[in-house]
């Protein structure tokens, strides 16, 4: 079978979930021992703030249309736009 880029981006987690634990290759996945829990730091996201923004109709509507998570699509694309406004200087 002839599969896309896309296709291949994604698991079967219906073969995944039909896997015993003997059957999942760990080899390669350090030990958790004490000393890693010892060095362990929880790391939380940084809070965004909630803000007012005006936009197009149709741009919104465009985000909304890709479905869930589109103000963090919107972020993504901001961020970009503000990190090649940066490296031009």
């Amino acid at each position: 079978m002839n599969r896309n880029a896309t296709e291949k981006a994604y698991s079967d987690w219906e073969r995944v979930d039909a896997m015993t634990d003997e059957e999942i290759d760990t080899s390669e996945i350090p030990p958790l021992d004490e000393a890693f829990f010892a060095a362990a730091q929880l790391r939380l996201p940084k809070a965004k703030p909630a803000i007012t923004i005006r936009l197009d109709p149709d741009v919104l509507d465009w985000f909304k249309a890709q479905g869930r998570g589109y103000q963090t699509r919107i972020n993504s694309v901001l961020r970009m736009y503000v990190e090649a406004q940066r490296r031009r200087g």
